[in-house]
C-alpha cells in the first residue's frame, strides 16, 4: 500500500512484514521512474551535555555514555550510591583543628621536618557542581568517629563526580548518574587527618565498618576506589562485601595501581572474583588499552577508563571537580612555604588511576538499578555480557570480561524507556 504522508514529498510504501526492507528498497531504486527509495530506518536523539568542561571527558564517549543517557537519563534520586573513601566535599563549614608539628621521609632518604601550626580555623566548602538538595544522605567518619566525613584530600570528591557530578546544568563537567543520591563514608585517611591528629587509620577493620554502615542505610550501590597490596588477606572485609551483597548492595573495587611495582595480589580486590554482585576494576587509557598502572590478575573482572597521562599528558587523564590542590597540599614543595589549607577553593582536575575507573562503574550500575535490574549478580552479569572485548580475545587478566559498554549494557538488559 502507498500513502502520500502530510509535509512530504515523497511516498511511503507499506511492505508484507515478511519482506525484507533494505532488498524491496534496492528494487524500487532500480526503476527509472523512481528518483530514490530507502527503508525507513529508526532515528533517535543523542544527548550531549552542556557542561563546559564536557570537552575534556573522553571518558565518557568511550564508554558509550552520550547514547546511554538517551535511554536512561541518570537515575534519580530514589537510588543511592555510597562512596566509601577519604570523604566528600559536601558541606560548608568551619572546624577548629589543631596542626601538629610532623615530618615527612622521601623515597631518597630525604627528611622534612614541619613546624606546628597549633590551632586553626579550617574552612571547607562544598563542592558546587556536586552539591544540590537532599544530595547527602547518611554522612559518616569512621575515621574521626563523627558524623561528619569532610574529605582532606579531594579523592573521594573527585570519585563522586564521575558518579554523580550534577549534569547538563551549563556548570563544570558531567556525570554518570547525575541524579542520584550520594552516601559519604569515610574510611580512608591521609597526611591532613594525620596532622590533625585523626582517631582511627584505615585499616581494615574501618573499612569492613563504614561498607557495612552503607548496607545497613539504604545504599544500593558501593564504590570503593581504595585497597591495597596483599596478602594477607581481608576476611573482615569480605565478610562485610558479602554482608552488603546479601543486603542488595552492588560493590565495585579497585583493581589496584601497581603493575609496574611488581603486580603483587589486591588483597580487596581480588575479593571480588569469590562473590557474584561484586566486581574489580582495571583501568583503560585513552585509546582503550590498558594504562600503564593497572593491576592484571585473575580478579579483575571489567575496566574502564581509568585515564594515562603516559604518552597523553593530561589529555588522557580522567576530569573533574576537586580542590583546588595549590591550596589544600600546602606542604608542597617545602616547609618554608607551609601554611595553614583551604577545603573551600575547587577546580576541574585531571586525575588518573583505578580509582577514577571504578566510579564508572558504580554509575552505571545505579542507571541498571533504575532500570529495575536490583540484583547485584544480575546487574554484574549484565556488565561483563556486555563488556567490549579488549586484549586477549575473551576473558583476561588485563581488562576481565572487556571494558564497559553503557549503552550496550542499557539496551541489552533493563531497557524500560
Amino acid at each position: 500500500m502507498t500513502a502520500r504522508p502530510s509535509y512530504a514529498d515523497f511516498d511511503v510504501i507499506e511492505l508484507d512484514p515478511s519482506e525484507n526492507p533494505e532488498a524491496a528498497a534496492r528494487e524500487f531504486a532500480a526503476r527509472a521512474d523512481v528518483e530514490y527509495a530507502q527503508a525507513a530506518y529508526r532515528e533517535h536523539a543523542y544527548f550531549r551535555p552542556n557542561d563546559p568542561n564536557y570537552n575534556l571527558q573522553w571518558n565518557m564517549p568511550a564508554i558509550d555514555m552520550e547514547r546511554a543517557w538517551d535511554i536512561q537519563p541518570g537515575a534519580n534520586s530514589s537510588v543511592i550510591v555510597a562512596v566509601v573513601d577519604t570523604g566528600i566535599a559536601y558541606l560548608s563549614t568551619i572546624i577548629r583543628l589543631n596542626a601538629r608539628a610532623f615530618r615527612l621521609l622521601f623515597s631518597n632518604g630525604t627528611t622534612l621536618s614541619y613546624p606546628a601550626l597549633g590551632l586553626i580555623d579550617v574552612p571547607f566548602g562544598a563542592a558546587p557542581d556536586l552539591t544540590g538538595p537532599d544530595r547527602f544522605v547518611k554522612p559518616h567518619d569512621f575515621i574521626w568517629d563523627d558524623e561528619t566525613p569532610v574529605d582532606f584530600v579531594g579523592h573521594g570528591t573527585h570519585v563522586s563526580g564521575t558518579i554523580g557530578q550534577l549534569t547538563n546544568n551549563n556548570i563544570g563537567t558531567a556525570g554518570i548518574a547525575y541524579n542520584v543520591r550520594l552516601m559519604p563514608v569515610k574510611v580512608i585517611d591521609d597526611l591532613w587527618d594525620f596532622i590533625f591528629g585523626a582517631l582511627n587509620e584505615a585499616t581494615d577493620d574501618i573499612v569492613a565498618r563504614g561498607i557495612r554502615y552503607a548496607a545497613d542505610n539504604g545504599a544500593k550501590v558501593i564504590n570503593l576506589s581504595i585497597g591495597r597490596a596483599g596478602p594477607p588477606a581481608a576476611p573482615v572485609v569480605e565478610d562485610a562485601i558479602r554482608y552488603a551483597v546479601s543486603k542488595g548492595a552492588f560493590v565495585a573495587i579497585a583493581a589496584g595501581n601497581d603493575f609496574e611495582d611488581g603486580n603483587p595480589l589486591q588483597a580487596v580486590a581480588e575479593i571480588a572474583s569469590r562473590v557474584a554482585g561484586a566486581v574489580s576494576v582495571g583501568a583503560t587509557d585513552i585509546l582503550h588499552n590498558r594504562a600503564f598502572y593497572s593491576s592484571t590478575g585473575s580478579w579483575v573482572e571489567l575496566s574502564a577508563p581509568g585515564g594515562s597521562s603516559r604518552g597523553f599528558g593530561a589529555t588522557g587523564t580522567v576530569y573533574q571537580q576537586t580542590y583546588n590542590f595549590n591550596f589544600t597540599d600546602t606542604f608542597d614543595p617545602s616547609p618554608a612555604t607551609y601554611r595553614a589549607p583551604r577545603f573551600d577553593i575547587f577546580a576541574i582536575q585531571p586525575l588518573q588511576g583505578t580509582s577514577m575507573a571504578t566510579p564508572h562503574v558504580s554509575g552505571l550500575a545505579a542507571l541498571l538499578i533504575q532500570q529495575g535490574i536490583t540484583d547485584p549478580a544480575a546487574i554484574e552479569a549484565a556488565m561483563e555480557k556486555f563488556a567490549i572485548d579488549r586484549g586477549t580475545p575473551g576473558r583476561d587478566s588485563s581488562f576481565g570480561f572487556g571494558e564497559i559498554s553503557a549503552r550496550n549494557t542499557l539496551r541489552g538488559l533493563g531497557l524500560s524507556k
